[in-house]
């Protein structure tokens, strides 16, 4: 399979995260082996896959990373259904095979992008790439997000894929590295932030993120968190790679106190615009439900 490079506008190579429902059989099929699949396609595509937790019917994948290694992680993905189906049609009395099928989870906010004025983008889709695209009508269960469903041969897949991504960074300001939130998604983001979240980490029962102020004016304010000991590894990251991608993405400055003797808790102090420190907030919680991910996953081998 020949490795895919994609290169966005402007020449930048930015970070996304797209996420796929499947069922058990095909979060098996991905798992392999006592994981090997899943650390192979993480190790020749360069993307974070986690998988989430549980005995339900359905499972979310998510893949994290530069726009092309989640176009090789998707290619790998899709090439290893078309794979399954082969196999599954050597005892059946089938002729035609059955095209692949991967559901996308799509904020419904972006779903009208994606659908274009009168259908006219999804139609564009369909005949540019070959693949067939369905956007659920209805949100997924306790959700703010639908199903997009995409089905056709790999290549075609992954053609789609390609242009649903461009759809999604539309909705964003590409600044460095990063993909970054238009400061009137961010609110929409904090919801799901809070929704998606496993635990609490900072101990509140109300939002600990809201999005105050991102219509008010662009003056510097500052705002403070409090994280348990235990946790603040996480948010620094190793050798404070995490802490600084936080910073240059949020474009906030953000401070971490000294552990103070007999106290179980650090400070993290956040300065900036209220665009800023919202983005800054959104962050540190994504970077939260990241770990609480990789804890839940039995599959994951890699550490951050």
């Amino acid at each position: 399979m020949e490795p895919i490079k994609v290169q966005s506008e402007g020449g930048l190579n930015v970070t996304l995260t797209i996420r796929l429902l499947m069922h058990g059989k095909e979060v098996g099929s991905i798992i392999g082996k006592k994981g090997e699949t899943v650390k192979k396609m993480r190790e020749d595509s360069g993307a974070r896959i986690n998988i989430s937790e549980g005995n339900c019917p359905e499972r979310i994948v998510t893949i994290t990373g530069p726009t092309d290694a989640i176009f090789k992680a998707f290619a790998m993905i899709a090439y290893k259904f078309e794979e399954d189906i082969i196999n599954s049609m050597s005892n059946s009395p089938a002729t035609s095979k059955p095209p692949v099928t991967l559901r996308l989870v799509v904020p419904a906010s972006q779903c009208g992008s994606l659908i274009g004025k009168g259908g006219s983008k999804i139609k564009e889709m369909r005949e540019s790439t070959g693949a067939q695209v369905q956007v659920a009508g209805d949100m997924l269960p306790n959700s703010t997000e639908r199903a997009v469903t995409i089905s056709g041969a790999p290549e075609a897949i992954i053609q789609c894929v390609k242009q649903i991504c461009v759809v999604m960074l539309e909705a964003y300001t590409i600044q460095g590295q990063y993909a970054i939130p238009h400061p009137d998604q961010l609110s929409k983001l904090h919801q799901l932030a809070m929704q998606q979240t496993p635990f609490n980490p900072l101990g509140q029962t109300t939002p600990a993120f809201p999005a105050a102020g991102l219509d008010a004016s662009n003056q510097a304010s500052t705002h403070e968190l409090t994280i348990p000991n235990d946790l603040i590894g996480c948010i620094i990251g190793r050798q404070g790679t995490k802490i600084n991608e936080i910073r240059q993405m949020s474009g906030a400055q953000i401070k971490i106190a000294n552990a103070m003797e007999g106290s179980s808790e650090r400070q993290i102090t956040i300065t900036g615009t209220p665009a800023n420190i919202s983005l800054a907030q959104y962050l540190i919680n994504a970077r939260f439900r990241d770990v609480a991910a990789m804890w839940n996953d039995p599959t994951s081998m890699t550490t951050s």
